[in-house]
């Protein structure tokens, strides 16, 4: 079981770096291919936006398909398609490759839970799934921070070839995996995700969701901007290293029971996360490097604070159609990120780092005031 999960957490590595490796080297490609800021970060843009709207979808693709074969046929078309781009010199070929791997990239993980969650013995499962939380974390960090140092070191195409290789290397590597499942996608169904979204709640934690995760996506895809405008000579690696304040979510993942029961609640804890978030994001004014490095790691103390409570909370209010909670929470949460990978760009083109940083603060506001809604209606139910 040890070697079986530890295939399956090498797959999610893999497939996380293959999201996130080309969002600190954007200003890279703007430069290699003479783009524009928008065609820049179009790179997380394309790959992010099949995430928020699969949950909906894939269960009438795939509702007869096993793990297995979802997994390992979408490993085996991610490490093509990742091969193909180190070796394309086309921006259009490129931004369709990612925009293709952004569908199989949903697949892939809901396979990977559904594979983790079946083949784990009851008692062990919220402990395998709390690591497979921080491998994807782990996974997310690994992509953006080698991604950088072997850009400035070696090139961006080497690397890009390396997870193609790992990819189709990790395919062959699942074929020793014994247990199979259904991959998980269930039909979701208008009237049902209508009901789950009437209960306010629901709602409240979806709208906070997706304020959360626009901010963090929209911070962490125009960094690399800022950084190279605050000193054209920084390299890459030293952008992929600004990535390390990410790894702190695998510690909060693993200590999540213990944040709740020190609040005593799930929405206090949010709400504190909130606050520490909001704090974490002012801290990037400061145009230092040094600052804006400390300032990751509380940012991303806050965010994963929320997002961990979240996603476990909305399942414990749910009783029943836990499947399209579950799927409703991932489409808000990546629909937010989608939107936040590219829209904050209009406010940084045009008005600069400071009122980026501003309408980013005024959105988290927003989920600050969902978050108090939370509260004030699981406070009127009691």
């Amino acid at each position: 079981m040890a070697k079986q999960n530890a295939i399956l957490y090498i797959c999610a590595i893999f497939v996380l770096c293959t999201l996130y490796a080309a969002q600190p080297i954007q200003p890279l490609f703007k430069e290699e291919f003479a783009l524009n800021g928008f065609q820049a970060v179009i790179f997380t843009t394309v790959i992010m936006f099949p995430l928020g709207i699969a949950p909906l979808f894939y269960g009438y693709i795939l509702e007869k398909r096993s793990s297995r074969q979802m997994l390992g046929g979408s490993l085996l078309i991610l490490g093509v398609l990742e091969i193909c781009f180190a070796f394309s010199s086309s921006y259009i070929i490129l931004i369709a490759i990612r925009a293709i791997q952004g569908f199989l990239i949903p697949a892939a993980l809901t396979s990977l839970i559904s594979y983790i969650s079946t083949s784990s013995a009851p008692e062990n499962i919220q402990k395998t799934l709390g690591n497979y939380v921080a491998i994807t974390i782990m996974g997310g960090f690994l992509g953006r921070l080698l991604s950088g140092i072997s850009s400035e070191y070696f090139g961006w195409r080497p690397f890009f070839f390396i997870i193609g290789v790992g990819l189709i290397l990790s395919f062959f590597a699942l074929l020793k995996v014994g247990k199979d499942a259904k991959a998980g996608f269930v039909k979701i169904h208008k009237t049902e995700v209508i009901s789950v979204l009437k209960l306010k709640h629901n709602f409240f934690i979806y709208a906070a969701i997706f304020c959360v995760f626009f901010v963090f996506q929209g911070l962490l895809n125009f960094l690399p901007f800022e950084l190279k405008n605050m000193n054209a000579n920084v390299g890459e690696s030293k952008v992929g290293l600004m990535y390390a304040g990410y790894v702190i979510g695998a510690i909060i993942a693993f200590n999540i029971t213990r944040i709740i029961a020190f609040f005593k609640s799930e929405s206090r804890a949010m709400i504190c996360g909130m606050l520490i978030y909001i704090a974490g994001l002012q801290l990037f004014n400061i145009n230092s490097f040094t600052v804006m490095f400390a300032s990751m790691f509380i940012f991303c103390l806050g965010m994963f604070t929320i997002h961990s409570i979240a996603a476990g909370f909305v399942n414990k209010l749910s009783l029943k159609h836990k499947s399209i909670t579950n799927g409703l929470y991932l489409s808000f949460y990546y629909a937010g990120g989608t939107l936040g990978s590219f829209l904050p760009g209009v406010f940084y083109q045009h008005l600069g780092w400071h009122a980026f940083l501003l309408f980013l603060g005024f959105i988290l506001l927003c989920g600050a005031g969902f978050l108090i809604l939370l509260a004030n209606t699981l406070k009127a139910k009691i």
